[in-house]
């Protein structure tokens, strides 16, 4: 599919705008409801921006239901093949989907570990990482708040749109 310009992201009709934006958070169509209503965009950055604003004012019981709609990295949906079609893509990308079964079950005990603390999955931009690196901010993030957490996890979410919302529109 060509990426779309501006113009044309400008004039898509509401279904078609929520079609082809309604995954860049994941599992969250209302998202593209609500950025849609801020149109017309100058730029896809601005479009960006709005889809960043929409997860800044989310409550903190909302934000929590964002991060809650993340799959586990490595997790069964991957095993299964039943993830998103773009996280399928994002998960591949880091090389999760090629990892030994030593490798597997050691991402799915920290997945696990990280889970019952903060009562929601690890995220951590894949595309932006390898397994080493994820491996590392599971280790690492594990110390943090629970507040802290739900911050770097939408700024996570915020990394992951951009690139979705880069894959559909063209830069301008």
């Amino acid at each position: 599919m060509a990426l779309l310009n501006i113009s044309q992201i400008n004039s898509l009709a509401d279904d078609q705008f929520v079609s082809i934006f309604g995954n860049v958070i994941e599992l969250c169509p209302d998202a593209a409801v609500q950025v849609k209503k801020k149109g017309p965009f100058r730029t896809v950055s601005e479009l960006c921006e709005a889809f960043h604003k929409y997860l800044d004012d989310l409550t903190e019981e909302g934000k929590l239901s964002i991060l809650k709609l993340h799959p586990d990295l490595a997790g069964n949906l991957t095993r299964l093949s039943e993830l998103t079609r773009e996280s399928a893509g994002e998960q591949r990308s880091a090389g999760l989907t090629e990892l030994s079964d030593w490798h597997v079950n050691v991402i799915q005990s920290s997945n696990q570990r990280y889970k019952t603390k903060f009562g929601f999955p690890f995220i951590i931009c894949a595309r932006e990482n390898k397994f080493q690196s994820i491996i590392e901010g599971l280790q690492h993030r594990y110390d943090n708040t629970r507040e802290q957490e739900i911050a770097t996890g939408i700024n996570e979410v915020k990394k992951i749109c951009k690139l979705r919302i880069l894959d559909i529109a063209q830069l301008d």
